[in-house]
């Protein structure tokens, strides 16, 4: 078995707000553990890609289609079955993963908003647009609103309850450096 201190071969999934940090979090955690990073963002952005459309117009298009949040999911169940030590970032990753440690960061959306407002800027994110924070905190505000509504509608689940998972952590006052210990120390502690 492989071991990283404490911490055995597992499935990390990490959920969260837009702008949290989820990605950053999650690439840390497993580049620390030597592990491979997937991400259900990346899985959208690349179908986007796929489409020609943007990531905005899939997130509509999803609204009417369930096939696109269909193939988005069994792409992670097919994960969670086939492979082992791995971290993804992914709103219903603890739901498509329910063997993974299941990890919740929140962040208050305005800082959540200037964080990826800076990532537009700085082009990380040349798929979304917004003018400015107010703009930008209605479109996440839009997409959360939209994925709640599917997810419920399709798996009777809220990702935002707590009860879903095993360690929640607020990053807006922490680097993603310091959430991906504040994870690890949890995962450590709760292996004794």
């Amino acid at each position: 078995m492989k071991k990283y201190g404490d911490i055995i071969t597992m499935i990390i999934t990490i959920s969260g707000t837009p702008g949290s940090g989820k990605s950053t979090v999650a690439k840390i955690i497993a580049t620390k553990l030597g592990w491979k990073h997937y991400s259900s963002g990346d899985f959208m952005r690349q179908m986007a890609k796929e489409m020609s459309i943007t990531l905005e117009e899939l997130g509509t298009l999803a609204k009417i289609d369930p096939l696109i949040d269909k193939t988005l999911d069994e792409r992670q169940i097919k994960l969670g079955k086939e492979e082992d030590n791995f971290v993804i970032d992914s709103r219903l990753g603890f739901y498509f993963i329910p063997h993974s440690v299941k990890v919740y960061v929140d962040v208050d959306s305005t800082i959540g908003a200037q964080r990826i407002l800076g990532d537009i800027q700085s082009n990380l994110r040349r798929e979304e647009q917004a003018a400015n924070i107010q703009e930008l905190v209605n479109k996440i505000n839009i997409r959360k609103k939209s994925e709640i509504d599917r997810y419920t509608q399709y798996y009777d689940v809220n990702i935002h309850d707590p009860q879903n998972y095993d360690f929640i952590v607020d990053s807006t006052h922490l680097t993603a450096e310091r959430v991906a210990e504040k994870i690890i120390i949890f995962m450590k502690n709760s292996k004794k």
